[in-house]
């Protein structure tokens, strides 16, 4: 059984990594969250210590580490606001734990490199969790895809809407400089699987870049893709057939939708079992998807397209 300690509990995405944690045979021993709505942890690791100061998280995790008494901690899981992954991540490391890390697992590319050093200096790893790359119908794509000995250039429309009320704006996901934007909060894992299914980006274009909506054209190794991303409810029947819908996501290739609709229950559990057998995501896994949000967020738009647009920046661009 492996001691895990946990940040950002509080949030969203916390419960997956506790459901995953439990289901791999594993405990959580100590958590941390400035907010105390965290009654979660007591259906899972009702005797796990709760902080709600990072300095009295860090100071607890540093003495259970000195004191080796079976209590120290082999993993941090890092579900905290993305400006703070990096930090919490560093945590980690100075307490002779590996470092599990929703993406993106830092804002800029650059401190990617400080991580590299910091695993080699503490002889532990940085992983992360590109839960795409374990779903059975992108894996399956993925093999159809390399069966073939001479590759065709595709032809990509990637289209992601989830809805978002006026609080995401009040929150940290509507601060740039907290979040990196909606091409790196909701964006990113999206990114990465284009470039893991395609190949690295040659060119890069940006036609419209709000707070709410982000879309553009990528030019890959092995496909051209025109991409839309959108948090504005509005959005979502100008294209969806199934009338409400708080989500939609669409990946055509060639025309051809790919449906990945469902499948997501046991993504984060994937991810786990890979990583505890030493198979995760590391950091160069990581690198290319940041090192394009990056780009997204600072690049200037691009007036005249050379790239193939979007239906739906078209509607929003005409």
């Amino acid at each position: 059984m492996k001691n895990f300690a946990i940040t950002g509990i509080a949030g969203f995405i916390a419960p997956r990594h506790l459901h995953a944690i439990k289901k791999t045979g594993n405990r959580v021993v100590a958590a941390l969250d400035p907010h105390d709505s965290v009654g979660i942890i007591d259906s899972y690791f009702p005797d796990a210590s709760f902080f709600t100061e990072s300095e009295r998280f860090d100071r607890h995790l540093e003495k259970i580490h000195r004191l080796n008494d079976g209590e120290a901690i082999d993993y941090l899981t890092v579900c905290s606001p993305n400006h703070l992954h990096d930090a919490h991540i560093r945590m980690a490391l100075r307490v002779g734990a590996d470092a599990i890390c929703e993406e993106p697992l830092v804002l800029n590319p650059w401190n990617l490199d400080i991580l590299q050093e910091l695993e080699e200096e503490f002889g532990k790893k940085v992983w992360t969790i590109l839960q795409l790359r374990v779903h059975d119908t992108i894996l399956g794509l993925k093999q159809k895809l390399e069966s073939v000995t001479t590759r065709s250039r595709k032809k990509i429309r990637l289209t992601y809407i989830t809805s978002r009320g006026l609080w995401y704006h009040y929150s940290w996901k509507g601060d740039i400089q907290k979040s990196g934007g909606i091409g790196t909060n909701i964006g990113i894992h999206f990114f990465d699987l284009l470039m893991w299914l395609f190949g690295r980006t040659r060119k890069v274009e940006l036609y419209i870049r709000e707070s709410n909506r982000m879309g553009g054209f990528l030019e890959l190794e092995f496909a051209d893709v025109e991409w839309y991303l959108s948090l504005e409810n509005t959005d979502i029947p100008l294209i969806s057939k199934e009338g409400e819908m708080s989500t939609f996501r669409s990946i055509e290739v060639d025309g051809e939708e790919v449906e990945f609709s469902k499948g997501f229950k046991d993504l984060h559990l994937r991810v786990y079992e890979e990583t505890l057998a030493g198979r995760g995501f590391g950091i160069e896994e990581a690198r290319p998807s940041i090192e394009l949000v990056h780009k997204l967020r600072h690049m200037k738009l691009t007036k005249n397209p050379d790239g193939s647009v979007h239906p739906m920046i078209k509607k929003l661009i005409k």
